[in-house]
């Protein structure tokens, strides 16, 4: 599936939702970041039945290394949509790929 997801962002087959526009302000992550960090993402998470449509949280790094975890709809539809988008904290996560519990 993250292919599908990479293939879609290189194709410019993707959009924000309004959380994601609101948290790419407020935490300074631009457009660019979150293409470079899907380039080179893997899903760290599955939430196939999440109650607003199947999705998935990646996790990639920006050109000069900056962890970002982009939340995103499978493939499935034309467009995938960015439900959120953040840096991850390295206190709540193990290389920033795992949940600290």
């Amino acid at each position: 599936m993250i292919k599908e997801i990479i293939k879609a962002f290189k194709e410019n087959r993707y959009e924000y939702s309004g959380h994601a526009v609101d948290q790419s302000i407020l935490k300074h992550i631009s457009r660019s970041e979150i293409v470079e960090a899907v380039e080179n993402a893997k899903i760290i998470e599955d939430y196939p039945e999440d109650k607003y449509g199947p999705s998935c949280l990646i996790y990639g790094k920006t050109v000069l290394g900056r962890p970002l975890h982009i939340h995103c709809s499978y493939p499935s539809r034309p467009k995938v949509k960015i439900i959120t988008v953040y840096e991850p904290n390295p206190d709540e996560w193990d290389e920033y790929q795992k949940r600290r519990i």
